[in-house]
């Protein structure tokens, strides 16, 4: 595996519809946990939402209501909290987890009896990461997983997971989509490294601008310091009232 790291905007930038994405690392100097979570959009229904952020948890909301087509694939919550466990993902998988969380199981267990977006000929992967705080600072690990349509037919479903150990100024970007197409061809491979630096306003604003203006949406982002668990978020909505 390549240890090469890439900055976010280059990232960010070379593919022109990543889809949906998710970022989840440590701050350069070791002392905070970061989560960032996008959304992009292609059609109006897809476009129409914003994030709102209620405490610990993130919602999407329909930017004007009046012209919601179809609410099942766009309306969800992003970002969850289950104790000192952060759940961030592309869907209502969101729920999947916790409820798993709750009742003493993973999120490998959550994510078995997931499959992808029945979005036929797309069929979008489902992407999920749980970051793990622990009592200590050292005690930080988060997962990712992916989970893709195996036979571009909508019958099987291939499962990746991903447990990593977070290095200081590193983190990990997975997205539903490797480049723009028809049908759009899923995300092949591990999660892309990336450097992260310590000012999160930096980090969103890098994100945010180097996603293609067109099609960005909605950008929330969030660290959360290791050792006493305070949190600092940046949100960004391409459409507001």
């Amino acid at each position: 595996m390549s240890r090469t790291r890439k900055t976010l905007a280059r990232a960010m930038g070379a593919c022109s519809y990543p889809g949906r994405g998710i970022v989840v690392g440590k701050t350069s100097d070791g002392k905070r946990a970061v989560l960032c979570y996008f959304i992009m959009g292609r059609s109006a229904n897809s476009r129409n939402r914003v994030f709102r952020e209620y405490g610990d948890e993130v919602k999407t909301e329909p930017f004007d209501a009046s012209k919601v087509e179809d609410p099942s694939l766009i309306i969800y919550s992003p970002v969850k909290t289950v104790g000192r466990d952060v759940i961030v993902t592309n869907g209502d998988q969101t729920d999947t987890i916790e409820a798993s969380l709750k009742a003493g199981h993973c999120f490998r267990h959550a994510l078995m009896r997931r499959t992808f977006e029945p979005d036929a000929p797309n069929y979008t992967p489902r992407i999920s990461a749980l970051l793990h705080l622990g009592s200590r600072p050292s005690d930080y690990t988060y997962e990712l997983s992916i989970l893709k349509c195996a036979d571009g037919k909508g019958k099987k479903c291939d499962r990746y997971f991903f447990v990593c150990e977070p290095e200081s100024g590193t983190g990990r970007f997975l997205h539903t989509y490797k480049k723009d197409g028809a049908p759009l061809p899923s995300f092949e491979g591990e999660p892309e490294r990336v450097k992260l630096g310590n000012d999160l306003k930096a980090i969103a604003a890098e994100i945010w601008d180097n996603l293609d203006a067109d099609n960005k949406i909605s950008l929330y982002c969030r660290a959360i310091d290791l050792k006493t668990g305070a949190t600092e978020s940046v949100l960004y909505n391409k459409y507001e009232k």
